[in-house]
């Protein structure tokens, strides 16, 4: 199969995720777009070298979190970001919003966004494959950790964001 037309089937398949990842990476919309961007591009030059040894998706989330690790790196050295904090560090992206606020699904995601970008990049990864439905074994290989590493971040991950949302106070 040539690379446009596996291109293509990615594309339509992962499209969508590539551009919530994109958006779980970069908090303003205007660079997520620029970043999703850069994803594909990246995705469609790496299918040259595809040889379908790994699953198509195993290919495109490795690719995408590439390019997502890398743009962390350098907007982390462009100070364009807060400063990553551990999991037991984050703080309440919106402290003040009342309950019936809370209750909007817009809100609730840029919370959770905003709680995802603090995160250090690996945690975010992780974090962010675990919110595509994919499992600690797939996540490990896509990052290089174990499986029992994949699985404890994403346990500490997830205790960390409900005790966010549950008393509105850092874990």
């Amino acid at each position: 199969m040539d690379r446009d037309t596996l291109y293509q089937r990615a594309a339509q398949r992962f499209g969508a995720a590539l551009a919530r990842l994109a958006r779980g990476y970069e908090a303003d919309r205007e660079l997520a777009r620029d970043l999703e961007q850069e994803m594909h591009v990246a995705l469609w030059r790496s299918l040259e070298n595809f040889r379908g040894e790994a699953e198509l998706s195993t290919w495109v989330w490795r690719v995408a979190h590439n390019i997502g690790a890398k743009h962390v790196q350098s907007a982390t050295r462009q100070k364009r970001h807060a400063p990553l904090v551990p999991i037991e560090d984050i703080e309440l992206a919106s402290p003040q919003a009342g309950p019936e606020i809370q209750t909007d699904t817009a809100l609730t995601l840029e919370r959770l966004y905003g709680l995802i970008h603090a995160l250090r990049p690996l945690d975010r990864q992780v974090m962010l494959l675990y919110l595509e439905d994919l499992e600690a074994g797939s996540i490990a290989e896509i990052t290089g950790l174990s499986p029992g590493s994949v699985a404890t971040r994403i346990h500490r991950i997830k205790a960390a964001l409900a005790a966010q949302f549950e008393t509105g106070e850092a874990p």
